[in-house]
């Protein structure tokens, strides 16, 4: 297995500019901290800049996320809410449960960045344990994520967890190993129950 991408930036698709200044926003900072940690590799795989027409969508995916160090879950309610999203996070639960047996894992594969909150909170997969970092203060009068110095610490921290990662993994993943062969896994179930409907009396 070679690494191709420091992290796989997993995200449910937006049309205004809320969502998208953020994504971009994210992915600028992420580029610029990532990129002098790591050898020829890229820092990110994103579907928009790597995907194109004629790629087979699930094959393409699941090799991005096991070539991948980490996986940035990019959370917002319509992340919980898309069938491919959920899909996302639960094949790199899958890549974490596979290289536990490589190394031992200092923290978990998946670093969720909250945008937006639920209103019912955050999903237990989104706030359990492990380190999620809180951008749901972002406005589109926040700036330049990579200059603010509101939310820096949060992307020195989501960047050193990659790097971290991304050294035990070159040390410690077997020859041979090919990552043409991990498939994407069956759509997951929703995340929190859905509430009974409610018929008036």
């Amino acid at each position: 297995m070679d690494i191709r991408y420091g992290c796989f930036l997993s995200y449910a698709h937006g049309h205004y500019a809320h969502m998208s200044k953020f994504k971009d926003d994210l992915i600028d900072a992420l580029k610029c901290y990532l990129e002098p940690h790591l050898d020829n590799e890229h820092a990110l795989f994103v579907d928009s800049e790597q995907l194109g027409g004629g790629d087979d969508l699930d094959q393409r995916i699941a090799r991005a996320l096991c070539e991948s160090v980490c996986m940035v879950a990019l959370y917002t309610p319509k992340y919980e809410a898309h069938g491919y999203t959920r899909r996302e996070f639960a094949a790199m639960q899958l890549i974490e449960n596979e290289r536990k047996l490589w190394y031992a894992l200092p923290s978990h594969l998946i670093i969720p960045v909250i945008m937006t909150r639920h209103p019912a909170g955050l999903p237990q997969q989104i706030a359990g344990p492990g380190m999620y970092a809180d951008f749901s203060g972002y406005t589109l009068a926040s700036g330049d994520l990579r200059a603010n110095p509101a939310y820096l610490p949060d992307i020195e921290k989501i960047v050193e967890r990659i790097a971290i990662h991304y050294h035990l993994l070159k040390n410690a993943t077997p020859a041979g190993h090919d990552c043409s062969r991990f498939v994407m896994p069956a759509i997951p179930p929703e995340w929190r129950a859905i509430p009974p409907p409610h018929f008036p009396r």
